[in-house]
């Protein structure tokens, strides 16, 4: 049965409430010499829980070690009291991971291949298999679909299967890995839906370098770059502080290089092929800055470039 279709016991319910993912000082540093994570620590309680940070940054690198997909070369990471580098099969069994690149097999259903998976993930009694299967096509929407094969499904049909896949053990974690990129604005939503509602009664990770996604769907986030943990919050404390800090202004090309030696830029953009810069400043700017209100956007971008 999937959490969320039947009703939770109190115990139950403050079993869920307490649960917690402890990040304790992780690093880890390929055979390359790149140094992908340095000291990262988080905890992360019941519910969504978004990680923002650009291409490149650790993320994956990070999910694919809370998913025993890889040893840190240090630290620690514990769930429930389980310790996930020590107790690599009870981890397993309450995880459910949507990696990055999710691969499909073209030529089979979307039924028969989550029928194929359940029994890969030890579910073996027929009767409970279908119904857990029946259960999670209708979940993500694609009961309607369930016989097409998955190489004519769209992305966001692709996305969908792959989070059904996720749930197929009823995990207490789980890990999504930039789940809404390539979605249209329609199955985009579609995903927060269905993210929102899985993570009353789980904790859900979601990694993105996008923006929205977090601002949509998570009330406890973290800004990652370069291996780091840069910023951890609440996204709506955070845009607080930054609160009419924020400033912009239209400069020709040519100027660029003055402004951002003079003032914390923290990000420029296109207006009619005009540069538009974006500052940082504790104090009222004039010059013809005009202030803005600050939004997650510039919250990410301020950590981004190291300006504040």
């Amino acid at each position: 049965m999937i959490i969320g279709e039947f009703q939770l016991t109190t115990e139950e319910k403050i079993k869920y409430k307490q649960m917690k993912l402890i990040i304790d000082n992780i690093s880890k540093t390929y055979d390359n010499g790149v140094q992908a994570l340095k000291g990262v620590s988080l905890e992360i309680p019941k519910g969504m829980f978004g990680l923002l940070g650009p291409n490149g940054a650790g993320k994956s690198t990070l999910m694919r070690t809370i998913s025993t997909l890889q040893e840190a070369d240090s630290g620690s990471i514990s769930f429930d009291n389980l310790d996930i580098q020590k107790d690599k099969n009870s981890i397993r069994k309450i995880l459910g991971y949507l990696p990055q690149q999710f691969g499909v097999y073209p030529k089979m259903s979307a039924e028969v291949l989550l029928n194929h998976l359940a029994v890969l993930k030890g579910i073996t009694e027929k009767n409970q298999r279908k119904e857990v299967v029946q259960a999670l096509l209708h979940k993500t929407n694609l009961y309607d679909v369930r016989k097409q094969n998955l190489g004519g499904f769209s992305g966001g049909m692709k996305q969908r299967f792959g989070i059904a896949q996720a749930l197929l053990n009823n995990p207490k974690l789980l890990i999504v890995d930039e789940p809404t990129a390539g979605l249209d604005p329609k199955e985009r939503n579609r995903f927060y839906n269905l993210l929102s509602e899985i993570a009353e009664n789980t904790i859900v990770i979601l990694s993105t370098h996008i923006v929205d996604d977090i601002k949509e769907l998570c009330p406890q986030m973290a800004i990652i770059n370069k291996g780091k943990v840069v910023l951890k919050g609440n996204p709506l404390e955070l845009i607080n502080r930054l609160q009419g800090k924020v400033y912009q202004k239209t400069i020709d090309r040519s100027e660029f290089e003055m402004y951002r030696d003079q003032y914390n830029v923290i990000n420029d953009t296109l207006f009619l092929g005009k540069p538009i810069i974006q500052v940082i400043s504790d104090v009222p700017l004039n010059n013809g800055f005009t202030s803005v209100k600050a939004g997650l956007e510039e919250v990410y971008f301020s950590q981004i470039n190291k300006t504040i």
